[in-house]
């Protein structure tokens, strides 16, 4: 049963299904948790007012014991969807233990998250092309699923996020540069308010696109000048629009107008350098040109990650350095996908990383270089005690003429 409490009315062991109030406001990255003695000082400490219990889940404020009674099923069904969380006494945080989670359960999960993400940004747009005020506060709950779901398992997200149709490219771009932005944060151990401040801001740093006709952001060939220029104008048409919305939190909306900024002053809207962009627009800026080259457009098909990684690294005055590095550290240096070649001169595609070897991921072998031929696929581990096999260098899927390899990794 749920009940709406005022924040002096809270004791710990009561389980908050819910807070009120300007969202992104409160001090937790996730709003559904039982809470301790040091959570409910921060939450008395904020804006937040009021709160939504579960007293199924948690203690009520007249019995003080937790009903008997089982949790209903969209409890256990918000269970499943995080059973590695654990809850950290005291502190109100979630703590997921990644190891426990396969690659391939959080695969699964994320497929799910990709599909209601794209679902729900298209919403978005489409309410803000029939002039409608869009509800932003609605995609809290979806970026409280991508944040969970980097933490259990960063790579399975963003991976399946780069999977993209021609058509949905707009919508997903934005699932992945949230992820992205999510993993990037945790990369860089900023507090959780600020991680969830990235996560939101990577969702909504395109909604400007809204205002640009469906024909050019989906024209498959060269774009006019005239076509460009209303495509540059997106990054502040996107600040309008989360004005409009109500949207009064600075890093989102700063996240929207600068994501184009490059560390030489040569981007754009404003032309700004160096510590002139905020850190959340550097990290924009990164995630948001990631995710585009990796991806299928209308105009081209997308690169290899790993060849994506070395080609952005290349282009002097784009990125912040330090955190272009971190970037890198926080994909790993063969992300899922990568087309590699071994030392016994074959060819495969990363499946899965190691964190603590980031050398020596799990590679599905297909392909013999010498014979240019495929080969039986075979699962090699290279962190395997007995492996005598390493990589010797990132190959690109165009040179040997591969297409949707995606097929042999997202399993």
């Amino acid at each position: 049963m749920l009940r709406t409490i005022d924040v002096d009315q809270l004791r710990p062991g009561m389980y908050i299904h819910r807070m009120l109030g300007p969202w992104l406001k409160h001090p937790f990255w996730r709003t559904s948790f039982v809470v301790g003695s040091a959570d409910i000082e921060q939450l008395r400490g904020s804006v937040v007012e009021q709160v939504v219990i579960d007293v199924r889940q948690g203690l009520d404020v007249d019995a003080g014991i937790r009903p008997p009674s089982p949790p209903a099923e969209s409890d256990a069904a918000a269970t499943e969807a995080a059973p590695d969380a654990m809850q950290q006494p005291g502190t109100g945080a979630v703590v997921l233990d990644a190891s426990a989670t396969s690659l391939s359960a959080e695969m699964e999960r994320a497929r799910r998250i990709c599909r209601e993400g794209r679902d729900m940004v298209a919403a978005m747009f489409q309410e803000a092309r029939l002039g409608k005020i869009v509800d932003t506060s609605a995609a809290m709950p979806l970026v409280e699923e991508i944040a969970g779901s980097v933490q259990r398992h960063p790579a399975a997200l963003i991976s399946m996020a780069r999977l993209k149709t021609a058509d949905d490219y707009t919508y997903m771009h934005s699932v992945a540069v949230s992820a992205l932005m999510t993993t990037l944060a945790r990369q860089l151990r900023l507090p959780d308010d600020q991680v969830m401040e990235a996560a939101m801001g990577g969702l909504l740093h395109d909604m400007g696109k809204a205002a640009v006709p469906v024909a050019v952001l989906n024209k498959p060939g060269k774009l006019s000048d005239d076509e460009f220029a209303v495509v540059r104008r997106h990054p502040q048409e996107g600040e309008r629009l989360l004005r409009a919305a109500g949207m009064d939190h600075a890093g989102v909306i700063d996240i929207a107008l600068h994501h184009h900024e490059k560390i030489d002053g040569s981007g754009y809207p404003h032309r700004l350098a160096g510590d002139q962009i905020s850190m959340l627009a550097r990290m924009g800026a990164i995630c948001d040109v990631y995710d585009a080259i990796t991806s299928h457009r209308p105009y081209k098909r997308g690169w290899d990650p790993g060849e994506s990684l070395q080609r952005m690294a290349s282009w002097q005055g784009h990125f912040d350095p330090a955190m272009f590095k971190g970037f890198v550290r926080s994909l790993g240096i063969y992300p899922i996908g990568t087309l590699v070649r071994l030392a016994s001169d074959r060819l495969g595609v990363v499946i899965e990383q190691h964190p603590e070897s980031l050398l020596t991921p799990r590679v599905r072998v297909f392909h013999s270089a010498k014979l240019r031929q495929h080969t039986l696929i075979t699962d090699i581990d290279l962190a395997a005690p007995q492996c005598q096999d390493r990589i010797v260098q990132i190959e690109s899927p165009a040179q040997w003429g591969f297409k949707d390899l995606e097929k042999l990794w997202a399993v």
